[in-house]
């Protein structure tokens, strides 16, 4: 276990002077500065920032400024070990107190602790709720506590964890510390929630801009969707990328089609063996250019910067889900991609999770709203952008011209009459059947189902010969949006009327409906990630990008713990030939140019 040797001379700086010698960076972004401000005065927050936004030196500035050890609350293993190591290599004395540790391991931690040696200390809310861990912090100064990822504390957040409702105490058990809560996803009423469970003194709240306008938004409907996935990819080797999927054996299939396909794919689920999905996640951090196909398992406090797209193979099933989720992409300011396919099957499968679960009335309804909410944002014909930001309390003046919506908008219909085709063939064949074969009905196929039923005596029957088999799909998907139909999960997604039916059987409501689009070429264009690099500049950026994979072989750590892509784009562009100049470039702090400098310095020098 390396770890650095504290700088208690620190303490004394300004977190201007912090932010530029030891983290390399010039300026301080949105309320950054107010934020760590009031931490140094001693006072909580509540923070929410989108992912990427800097949420961590947020608390990590003030914990190093103030006297004592900060403490950092985090829910998974992998972020504490991405954080720590990030830390480490810029000199910062950071370890971790997890279940991935040996006892002799946790042993020289706490020992460490104890003598005053560590400025930061990582450990999961499970370990705190421990006594034996209670008492051992209450021996120490605490500089700070920062509670991240704090929508886990909210039933009504889209990733609650019980273990997070005992941090209420930590403003008895720890009196005149600050505390900061800090998440990159919460509605107004997940904001609330955070504020009253962890019982925040006064604490002052700031919301950042929740915009990544480096994310192109794009949305597919499902028609064949391993094609249209390979379509999507085909110019993307070699850049790094998450897909989602619902269920483990999806995420394994995928990842085989994807290898056979010439990609490097490692799935990554919680039926995995512990050491391969270890492994996996190891080498997704690592590696340039690796796929990773997950279940929602895989990726809160994933700290990669480089990750040009994230793909929902399946539906995910909220709004939060989804911003989070996709926010993993493009976390270095660089063009991403967030790409998504979906069907009527995606929203039967998550009702029917919902319906079966245990939990209370109140939740379940509250669920099916978020759902809702995703699926009319799936559905809309214009900007995407400015609904997903409306639905987190945020705004856009104008369109943003980087999503499907804006490039090329939807075309729609009037659909009136093709919704009460469809609603009757429902209504006469006894609203027993699911969506399939109510589509056989209404294009006339004599199939043995209908025959069987005797549906080839309805009068619905052949009734709409006029559209496509993929337009009557399209119609009963946007009917279960608009909750003019609902799929029933007790009977395995048989199709029923709602109360708004008979509205529309009557002609009293009139229905636009979305033609579905294909992914126009203009967002594939727009959504291309790889920053250009000229051709005269190509053997010096591929000269940098193996003198950082050394290194970070040499030092046990992922490629971007070194430098991010940015920093060396950087480098590209200015030539610095000084180490003064070194300093100049983004990402670069006095620790690092010691560390490493010197052997960039060289190589831009041999090719000028």
């Amino acid at each position: 276990m390396q770890v650095a040797i504290p700088d208690h001379s620190l303490v004394n700086s300004s977190p201007q002077t912090l932010l530029k010698d030891v983290f390399g960076y010039h300026n301080f972004r949105g309320d950054q500065q107010t934020i760590i401000d009031a931490a140094l005065d001693g006072r909580d927050s509540l923070v929410i920032m989108p992912t990427g936004g800097g949420k961590s030196l947020c608390y990590q500035i003030p914990a190093i400024l103030r006297e004592g050890t900060g403490l950092v609350i985090s829910p998974l293993i992998a972020l504490m070990q991405d954080q720590v190591t990030a830390l480490n290599e810029v000199g910062i004395a950071a370890e971790f107190l997890n279940s991935s540790q040996s006892f002799d391991e946790m042993r020289a931690v706490t020992a460490m602790l104890r003598r005053g040696e560590l400025q930061l200390l990582y450990i999961a809310p499970e370990r705190l709720a421990t006594e034996q861990t209670r008492a051992l912090l209450r021996e120490i100064p605490i500089s700070l506590i920062a509670i991240d990822e704090a929508h886990c504390v909210s039933q009504w957040g889209h990733d609650f964890r019980h273990d997070y409702l005992s941090l209420c105490e930590l403003g008895t058990l720890f009196p005149g510390v600050p505390r900061m809560a800090v998440t990159a996803t919460a509605t107004d009423r997940t904001r609330t929630e955070i504020l009253t469970r962890l019982e925040l003194n006064e604490p002052g709240i700031f919301v950042a801009p929740f915009d990544r306008e480096n994310i192109s938004y794009a949305v597919q409907v499902k028609t064949d969707a391993k094609r249209q996935l390979s379509k999507f990819l085909q110019k993307r080797r070699g850049e790094a990328g998450i897909i989602y999927c619902l269920s483990r054996k999806k995420t394994e299939s995928v990842a085989a089609q994807l290898c056979e396909q010439g990609f490097e794919a490692l799935p990554y689920h919680a039926g995995l063996d512990p050491e391969v999905r270890r492994e996996n996640q190891r080498r997704f951090l690592a590696e340039e250019g690796l796929i990773i196909v997950a279940t929602i398992a895989f990726g809160m406090g994933i700290d990669k910067p480089n990750v040009r797209f994230v793909v929902h193979f399946d539906l995910p099933k909220s709004m939060e889900s989804y911003y989070q989720e996709t926010g993993r992409a493009g976390r270095d300011g660089e063009p991403a991609a967030a790409w998504m396919v979906y069907g009527l099957q995606d929203v039967v499968r998550l009702r029917q999770m919902l319906d079966e679960s245990v939990a209370g009335e109140d939740y379940k309804r509250y669920e099916r709203y978020k759902l809702d909410a995703l699926l009319g944002w799936c559905e809309v014909t214009g900007c995407r952008r400015r609904p997903l930001l409306a639905y987190f309390g945020d705004s856009l003046a104008e369109d943003c011209g980087n999503c499907d919506g804006c490039l090329m908008p939807a075309a729609s219909w009037d659909g009136t009459q093709a919704a009460q085709k469809l609603l009757s063939a429902i209504y006469r064949t006894g609203q027993r059947f699911g969506a399939a074969h109510i589509v056989d009905v209404l294009l006339g196929k004599a199939t043995d189902k209908v025959e069987q039923h005797g549906h080839e005596q309805l009068s619905v029957f052949g009734i709409g010969q006029d559209r496509a088999s993929a337009t009557w799909r399209s119609v009963t998907r946007q009917l279960v949006v608009a909750g003019h139909l609902r799929a029933d999960a007790e009977r395995f997604g048989a199709l029923v009327l709602t109360d708004t039916s008979r509205g529309v059987l009557r002609g009293e409501t009139l229905l636009q409906f979305r033609e579905d689009p294909k992914l126009p070429a203009a967002v594939a264009r727009r959504s291309s990630p790889t920053r250009t690099v000229a051709t005269k500049d190509q053997d010096l950026w591929e000269a940098l990008r193996e003198c950082r994979q050394s290194l970070a072989s040499e030092h046990g750590v992922p490629a971007y713990v070194i430098f991010h892509d940015k920093t060396l784009h950087e480098m590209l562009q200015f030539r610095p030939q000084s180490e003064s100049a070194m300093l100049d470039i983004s990402g670069i702090g006095q620790t690092k140019l010691d560390r490493y400098g010197e052997q960039f310095l060289e190589i831009i020098r041999q090719q000028c």
